[in-house]
């Protein structure tokens, strides 16, 4: 019985060790990237506007805008960010309202 009982500790180990560095790289690639809810993007040239300023900025390698959700999802470079009260600004500027911020998936 003891011996059942190490192969499954050993077996249950194996799996764990086998997905953290899955886990670990879906956790890094969630780290470089915000979501942003914002009212009055409703128009594509709205859209194409606040692509075309963030697509500008060093710190962004991606952005897509879900125009039926309101909302903007941007990919960062890795190791790079805007923090919040840039982003408000940005959008602020551009002629939206920021309802929330998410970072991460």
């Amino acid at each position: 019985m003891k011996l059942f009982q190490k192969t499954l500790t050993l077996a249950a180990l194996a799996i764990i060790c086998s997905m953290t560095p899955t886990f670990a790289a879906e956790q890094a690639a969630c780290a470089d990237k915000v979501n942003i809810k914002v009212n009055g993007l409703v128009c594509d040239f709205c859209a194409r506007s606040v692509e075309k300023l963030f697509g500008d900025r060093q710190e962004v390698a991606g952005i897509k805008i879900n125009l039926d959700a309101g909302q903007i999802d941007i990919d960062m470079k890795a190791g790079k960010s805007i923090d919040d009260p840039t982003l408000n600004k940005l959008i602020k500027d551009s002629g939206f309202d920021i309802t929330n911020i998410k970072r991460g998936c």
